[in-house]
């Protein structure tokens, strides 16, 4: 894979990509959250390092920033903080996983090379239908009925996953999974309350809810949403 490491820390920096670059990949340093951007948005890399911590732009600043312009490269973010509330705001915020430091390199390395595997956009069709809806994943916008509905990226995500499996009740362990890839329960209403807000904005000005609620089971969408 080719990857981009963002660490300002010099000797962790050095380790990771060492190690790395002994496993076969390529690998592109910085030191600097402006620095990281810039490579990041120049694009083709497989897979992203990133500090949570950085001088002139922080690291959930930086994934924060690629969401937003639809650059949907795997990140895996460091952190000096172990406590849950700081992993929920940066997945939250675009992480795709958490390794808190002090870590192993082979516990990293296997991280990435997990991020590696996941299915990219390009492996499945451009959009995706329920109904009226369209979900368009190259570029990252959603229509209801014509009209565009603009949606945050983890709504997108979410709303993304539901209607890869329409008619199939996805339980709140699944969506955490896969759309959080929590591997543990954060304790807080993360899920009700995004598809609170993902249903208001594909309900506004509309009389249908496409978002089935199976009590004590999950939620769905249907085709005929």
């Amino acid at each position: 894979m080719r990857i981009l490491i963002v660490e300002d820390d010099a000797d962790t920096n050095q380790f990771i990509a060492r190690g790395l670059a002994e496993l076969g990949h390529q690998v592109v340093t910085s030191g600097d959250g402006r620095d990281g951007l810039f490579h990041a948005t120049d694009g083709g890399f497989d897979a992203m390092v990133v500090d949570r911590m950085l001088p002139g732009l922080d690291g959930l600043a930086l994934v924060k920033a690629l969401r937003a312009a639809g650059n949907m490269t795997p990140v895996l973010m460091l952190t000096a903080v172990s406590g849950i509330a700081d992993r929920v705001e940066g997945l939250e915020g675009g992480a795709d996983d958490y390794l808190v430091k002090p870590f192993a390199f082979t516990e990293l390395a296997a991280r990435l090379h997990a991020l590696g595997r996941r299915p990219s956009a390009a492996a499945e069709p451009a959009r995706l239908t329920a109904g009226d809806i369209v979900l368009d994943l190259h570029r990252r916008t959603v229509t209801r009925a014509g009209r565009k509905i603009a949606l945050q990226p983890r709504e997108f995500t979410l709303l993304a996953e539901l209607m890869r499996n329409p008619g199939r009740i996805m339980t709140r362990t699944m969506l955490l999974e896969r759309v959080w890839d929590f591997d543990f329960d954060p304790k807080t209403n993360i899920v009700e309350t995004h598809l609170s807000r993902l249903r208001s904005k594909l309900n506004a000005g509309f009389d249908s809810d496409p978002i089935e609620t199976v009590r004590g089971a999950g939620y769905l969408i249907r085709d005929g949403a």
